[in-house]
């Protein structure tokens, strides 16, 4: 039974590195079938449907070059893209043609103020209490805590340093690390 099973894992490992060194050495290689889809998806390709190029679409089975350029010209105009639903609605498709897809796929959402102005990042280890509270989540108590914490336990490592030293909490981090660099 092992050396079977093992028989069977041969192939896919020989495979999944010929997938990885083609995608690796090719940033326009054309995945062929469900089963490269699988194995990219697998190796942690995506394609962000409101931000993918030409080249990005066409990586994908099945998609024409008119289509990835109608995909890119919809977006560009500003159209968003939610789900697969709404890729197929656009190029006038059944879902199910591009359900195979849908692995590779991801449906970011973007405001083009914040595309446009990248958020300055401010470092913790060398900000002042002024410019820690100018930050969306940090109250002046918070960050006269910052200071005085850096001040006498030294620079905070990173962010798991930063969140461990000031016992803050899941869900303000995730709000905070957007704003921090270290």
């Amino acid at each position: 039974m092992q050396a079977k099973m093992m028989n069977n894992w041969l192939p896919l490992n020989l495979k999944l590195q010929k997938l990885r060194a083609k995608l690796l050495n090719d940033p326009y290689y054309r995945l062929q079938s469900g089963e490269e889809i699988q194995i990219a998806a697998k190796l942690g390709v995506r394609i962000d449907a409101n931000q993918a190029t030409v080249d990005d679409w066409l990586r994908l089975p099945g998609l024409s070059i008119h289509q990835a350029r109608s995909l890119v010209e919809l977006s560009r105009s500003g159209v968003k893209f939610y789900c697969i639903e709404d890729i197929a609605a656009a190029l006038s498709m059944p879902v199910q043609r591009l359900e195979p897809l849908n692995p590779l796929l991801i449906f970011s959402y973007y405001d083009h103020e914040s595309l446009d102005k990248p958020t300055q990042l401010i470092n913790p280890n060398t900000a002042t209490v002024e410019q820690l509270a100018k930050i969306p989540f940090i109250d002046l108590p918070l960050a006269q805590a910052v200071v005085e914490n850096r001040l006498s336990a030294g620079p905070y490592r990173n962010l798991v340093d930063f969140q461990r030293r000031l016992e803050l909490s899941g869900d303000a981090i995730a709000q905070l690390m957007y704003y921090l660099r270290f």
